[in-house]
């Protein structure tokens, strides 16, 4: 049996997800063309933050077909802000385009932004195209108000006590216990494979998923992301990123494409889940980039042999 370049490239991936001390789920395609790499591509696994992907694709459908505008007004209310980064973090009144919200939620993965902008596509239409798209092993339960509140009610922890009570709730539970709680449970929560994201993304820059002028719109924002701690860190300044985290406890994910300058492009979809609920894990971050790294080494050097 003779030995292919991706033979070699899913054996290193299966190790340095090992050497990581994680269980990874990995799926990376050509955009322009059919080779695969794939690892545990069809497990399900919790999105976390990656639901953003297409969350912001249906902004961008709804935009582009009119049923929407960009530069509408909303108001991020009291009631999406408990804690975190971006608008999620302020403590006065905040009210933003629904395209900058789009921008928050991408760039820099805000929770109160996506929420309002969750509210106005709408959770059935978010769901309804990730369907028409064939990504039917993808779907949303909520936002990620409705995300945290499955948290502290499986903690029996009122939504309305002070965030720093939550905290300490959740910081007095043991790591199995944390890990079992319906938030970091694929079965019960936002799910997805990573095949499904590669495939949805490699759409996108196609432009197959939405008018040409919605898959623009969210190509550009998901190259602004601001995180280059995972995916990102496999690669040098001559590669264009684009990108999506997520994290949750004992889930740390990220979603993106990876483009040459020759023009080669890569699709790339890598979950990883720990035994530990660690705030940090820096060899779970790092293992993101490398493993999307190895695939697209891969692929090159499989163009070079064809």
């Amino acid at each position: 049996m003779t030995t292919t370049r991706t033979d070699t490239a899913e054996a290193l991936i299966r190790t340095a997800f090992d050497d990581a001390g994680v269980q990874g789920f990995f799926f990376a395609r050509e955009i322009d063309g059919d080779r695969t790499i794939g690892l545990a591509a069809d497990e399900p696994v919790c999105l976390a933050s990656v639901f953003k992907i297409p969350v912001a694709l249906a902004y961008a459908r709804e935009a582009a077909a009119g049923r929407l505008g960009r530069t509408e007004r909303h108001a991020v209310e009291p009631r999406y802000r408990d804690g975190g980064i971006g608008t999620s973090g302020c403590a006065d009144p905040i009210e933003m385009s629904l395209r900058d919200l789009v921008h928050m939620m991408m760039t820099m993965s805000d929770n109160a932004a996506t929420d309002v902008v969750l509210d106005r596509v709408g959770l059935d239409t978010v769901n309804d195209m990730l369907a028409e798209l064939g990504r039917k092993r993808t779907h949303l339960v909520g936002g990620c108000l409705a995300l945290t509140g499955s948290l502290f009610a499986d903690l029996g922890v009122s939504t309305e006590v002070e965030a720093h009570k939550k905290m300490a709730a959740l910081a007095a539970q043991g790591p199995e216990k944390i890990l079992e709680l319906s938030v970091c449970v694929p079965e019960r929560t936002t799910r997805g494979t990573a095949r499904d994201i590669a495939e949805l993304l490699a759409t996108i820059w196609r432009d197959e998923a939405g008018p040409a002028e919605a898959c623009a719109e969210v190509r550009a924002v998901m190259g602004q992301q601001i995180w280059p701690h995972r995916l990102s860190s496999g690669f040098g300044d001559s590669q264009l990123i684009a990108g999506k985290t997520g994290t949750l406890p004992g889930w740390r994910n990220e979603a993106g494409v990876v483009e040459d300058p020759d023009g080669g492009r890569w699709a790339v979809a890598v979950f990883t889940r720990s035994d530990r609920p660690d705030l940090r894990n820096p060899g779970a971050d790092r293992v993101i980039g490398q493993v999307a790294a190895l695939a697209v080494d891969a692929f090159r050097s499989t163009a070079l042999h064809r």
